[in-house]
């Protein structure tokens, strides 16, 4: 019996260390994971190389254009603690959508810009960004048309894209719309970009528009492509084409970048510092403040959007892997899918996370004052 205790001691030592080790590596891998991730932009520099997509006067060519911007906005973005760029081309190169997409998936970026110029047999002018969709009348066809023709220049384009043909309007109201959940974000970007563009450039607001582009169809994360300005107008190709056109341009482009990240911050930054309230002891003060942020919130409604399209889903627990209680809202001639309905800005935190850890991982919060869609950062703003 005796000489069976050391085998027990040393059993019991093993089942010890074995438990330290768990917890030690538990605690270095929560740890690896609490630290914010850095937010990663691709830019993309439209066309290049062979490619030298529209020609306006002067033979100012689009894709040197792009190319400058670009490496502007990127230059001043490198400058932001936290934030990486990623390049698509930073030479004039030839670089085919389906490579460009590639890039950005690889690099699990956040954000996806691509930088265009515009061109007309007329003297349109004036900035637009375009986000993916299947709203496909004849004007916007025609716009994505001439991006998408570019794959006619790529090796094996007829496999790489599996039969999609660019001349088709069938082809590009096709697309299956991957980026639909990140349609919103993308939406919530490009108006900030136009709002930028008409305050800060005094450009023409040709508005925010949807279309098949393939350049956007590959990513999968909220997207835009952006046509700066007409580069067959004699005044704004001229602009387009000066050193200081294209500075002001850029910085507006990166400005409107941060506050977009700095939107989205707010969305999640300050809901998890709510939630780590949840575990400090409440003094007088601290319930004084927390009543009068309920107060605040009361007046509010919150809801975690998981998905929005231009399809009708039955809001069946078997369509939204297991979520219950899923609301769908027409607007606009699409519908969002949201979770969740609460005043108290903690528990629609939970719900996101709930979301998210069903695959939603792009769901975000929106806030709802008297039945109207309001922006969740200046609801945080009042509390």
């Amino acid at each position: 019996m005796n000489t069976q205790l050391p085998n027990k001691n040393i059993m019991t030592m093993k089942s010890t260390l074995i438990f330290v080790f768990l917890i030690v590596f538990l605690f270095n891998f929560q740890s690896i994971f609490a630290q914010k991730k850095e937010f990663i932009v691709v830019l993309d520099a439209g066309h290049g190389g062979k490619d030298p997509g529209k020609v306006g006067h002067n033979n100012a060519k689009e894709k040197d254009i792009a190319l400058k911007i670009v490496l502007q906005v990127g230059e001043i973005l490198e400058r932001e603690k936290g934030i990486r760029v990623v390049y698509t081309r930073k030479t004039d190169v030839f670089v085919d959508l389906w490579e460009r997409g590639r890039i950005a998936n690889k690099a699990d970026a956040d954000l996806f810009v691509s930088i265009h110029c515009n061109a007309h047999n007329s003297q349109a002018a004036g900035a637009e960004t375009w986000v993916l969709g299947i709203h496909v009348n004849r004007q916007n066809f025609e716009v994505a048309k001439a991006e998408n023709s570019v794959i006619l220049l790529e090796d094996n384009y007829e496999v790489k894209y599996k039969g999609f043909n660019p001349n088709s309007p069938d082809s590009v109201i096709g697309l299956t719309l991957m980026q639909e959940e990140y349609l919103d974000q993308s939406i919530q970007l490009a108006s900030i970009i136009q709002e930028g563009f008409t305050n800060d450039l005094n450009r023409i607001d040709r508005g925010v528009k949807q279309a098949g582009f393939v350049v956007l169809h590959q990513t999968y994360m909220p997207s835009v492509l952006i046509e700066t300005g007409f580069l067959t107008n004699v005044e704004e190709g001229a602009f387009l084409n000066s050193d200081a056109g294209q500075d002001k341009y850029s910085k507006s482009i990166s400005s409107d970048i941060l506050k977009y990240l700095q939107q989205i911050t707010l969305n999640t930054v300050v809901g998890n510092n709510v939630a780590k309230n949840e575990n400090i002891s409440v003094s007088k003060t601290n319930t004084a403040i927390a009543k009068n942020t309920n107060n605040i919130f009361s007046k509010i409604e919150f809801k975690v959007q998981i998905a929005s399209g231009a399809n009708k889903i039955e809001t069946k627990p078997y369509n939204f892997n297991g979520l219950t209680d899923v609301e769908r809202v027409r607007v606009d001639g699409s519908y969002k899918y949201y979770l969740g309905s609460t005043s108290d800005y903690t528990e629609i935190k939970k719900v996101q996370e709930l979301a998210k850890s069903k695959g939603y991982t792009s769901a975000f919060i929106v806030a709802f004052e008297n039945g109207k869609k309001i922006p969740v950062e200046d609801v945080i703003k009042k509390s």
